[in-house]
């Protein structure tokens, strides 16, 4: 929270006159700055070559402020924090220093910004969750503002990521940011990265880590071969992989650390699908977050400017894109009605075994055939490939070349018989608080599908998760796989397949093929099953392996 002389950090306070202090500091040092700044002029003598240098360095690390008092005016949950930041800027304006203004529509580029809470209009307990979260970060990041359509998920999800990042565990802080960033970065979220490359150095982390993988510690360094399995190919993970981490010699991992940087890996691997399953816009004070350049006025009234309306993108409107009400009612409709017909075969008569057995392997194959399409156009991406090694190694499906991997079955390994003690055991209560989030997601309802109220969607929520599982080879023996077919179609299945093994190929269009008819915040509600089934998946094949390895 510190850049140069300025400090942050009193802002996040619960004490109004602590703030208030921090922001008279800041407003002071933005002041000392802009009288750094001159005209520019033209004088070409090598004399004022020096002097020029030091001016962009002082725009520079100017506009580095006001960016975040950007950030600040539009996203703190503290109203004398947002008041004052927007008046600083005010300030720098009228002295005719350009000030940045926001890019993008709000937190996320496949929901219109009016349909996502903004910061000020929120109740008295979802201000404390904001209070707590900035109160934590610094910051109330997009991801946050995207979750909150689930106030109950965001909770224990904030609560998990605290623990993780900040509370005592067996990680050095800085290890942990690094971690993060290693995680992300196998998918080129850059929008995580670029968090984590911040907190990292907030810290006091060496800033040449960031210069490629290399340049880390080599105990950090043959972590990577983890990361990368664990992040496309989990089911490739066994007990040697482990013993390599905790055998190197003086490199050497404890079985506490490993859990904690599984745990790390784990969950922004599925963070990084969160971010890219919901079109998560960068944050206002990072790049590609705001600009300082006036806008165009070629495609709008000039008059639209001073009533902020910053050229609204029409396609942004709605989920439904082009196909009509009508087909999306009928849609939704169709998988109603297939939800009963399921139920009442349930209640008449049951598969055998052999049967259930033969329903998952056709799944499972049939999930190979399942992918998103090469030449769609993903988000664009800051090159991160500096933070991992061997940039080649993707998502492969199980049988592909003719490899057979073997079906995991739950019933042999699961999270609440196994996962779950042996990570309490090594890194207390965290396995708790993971527990919470997995059945939170899971068993989370309003008892509402689109326009329709009191229906139990339990049979919907359970065919999207054991559909994930069903990609990486995990089944349960007392699940039918034939309703998955029944209940997903194709579009979904796409977009299910892509956010979780491929996120970075997720566009706008698939975002908006799939359930039609249905609100964005129950789009959403689908990404928190998409990560914490994916978080599951690659634990269990993790532990599974630190159990082999430790019997």
């Amino acid at each position: 929270m510190e850049e140069g002389e300025v400090r942050w950090d009193g802002l996040c306070s619960r004490d109004a006159s602590t703030r208030d202090a921090a922001l008279e500091n800041i407003r002071q040092a933005v002041l000392r700055r802009t009288a750094h700044i001159s005209p520019v002029k033209e004088d070409p003598s090598p004399e004022s070559s020096e002097g020029r240098l030091a001016s962009a360095t002082a725009l520079e690390r100017l506009n580095e402020m006001l960016a975040r008092l950007l950030m600040l005016s539009k996203r703190c949950p503290f109203r004398d924090v947002r008041e004052k930041s927007a008046s600083v800027l005010s300030s720098v304006q009228e002295l005719g220093i350009r000030i940045p203004r926001p890019l993008g529509h709000g937190p996320s580029r496949f929901i219109p910004e009016k349909e996502i809470l903004q910061v000020g209009n929120e109740d008295a307990q979802m201000h404390t969750l904001f209070a707590d979260s900035f109160a934590t970060l610094g910051r109330l990041d997009n991801i946050t503002l995207v979750m909150v359509f689930h106030p109950q998920y965001l909770g224990s999800f904030l609560k998990t990521q605290h623990y993780l990042l900040q509370m005592d565990g067996p990680l050095p802080l800085h290890y942990r940011h690094y971690i993060g960033i290693m995680a992300a970065a196998r998918h080129q979220c850059s929008y995580l990265v670029n968090l984590h490359v911040n907190d990292f150095l907030h810290v006091g982390g060496d800033p040449k880590w960031l210069n490629g993988l290399e340049n880390a510690p080599h105990k950090l360094q043959n972590l990577g071969e983890l990361n990368k399995i664990l992040a496309h190919r989990p089911w490739l993970i066994t007990k040697e992989h482990i013993e390599q981490l905790l055998k190197t010699e003086e490199h050497s991992w404890s079985l506490a650390e490993l859990i904690h940087a599984v745990v790390l890996l784990t969950h922004y691997h599925s963070l990084a699908s969160f971010t890219f399953g919901c079109g998560i816009s960068p944050e206002i004070h990072c790049e590609g977050g705001h600009t300082f350049k006036l806008p165009s006025v070629s495609n709008y009234c000039i008059c639209d400017i001073t009533n902020g309306n910053h050229g609204v993108d029409e396609t942004h409107d709605g989920p439904a894109g082009s196909i009509s009400t009508t087909e999306s009612f009928c849609e939704v409709e169709a998988l109603m009605e297939k939800m009963k017909k399921l139920q009442e075969c349930r209640d008449e008569e049951e598969a055998s075994q052999e049967e259930m057995a033969t329903r998952f392997e056709r799944e499972k194959r049939e999930s190979m055939f399942v992918c998103c399409s090469e030449d769609e156009e993903s988000a664009p991406t800051r090159d991160v490939s500096r933070h991992f090694e061997d940039t080649s190694y993707g998502y492969k499906d199980f049988s592909r070349h003719g490899m057979h991997v073997p079906t995991f079955r739950v019933q042999d390994y699961s999270w609440e018989d196994h996962g779950y003690s042996l990570v309490n055991r090594l890194y207390p209560d965290v396995g708790q608080l993971i527990d919470e989030k997995f059945h939170i997601a899971y068993d989370l309802t309003y008892n509402t599908m689109a326009m329709h109220k009191d229906v139990d969607t339990s049979m919907l929520r359970r065919a999207i998760w054991n559909y994930i599982h069903c990609m990486f080879g995990i089944r349960y023996d007392d699940y039918d796989y034939g309703e998955i077919n029944q209940l997903l179609d194709r579009s979904f299945k796409v977009y299910i397949k892509t956010v979780v093994c491929t996120p970075e190929k997720t566009t706008k269009r698939m975002y908006d093929s799939f359930w039609r008819q249905f609100k964005h915040s129950e789009k959403v509600h689908v990404n928190l099953l998409l990560i914490e089934a994916r978080m599951q998946a690659e634990l269990l094949y993790a532990l599974r392996a630190i159990t082999h390895y430790m019997t």
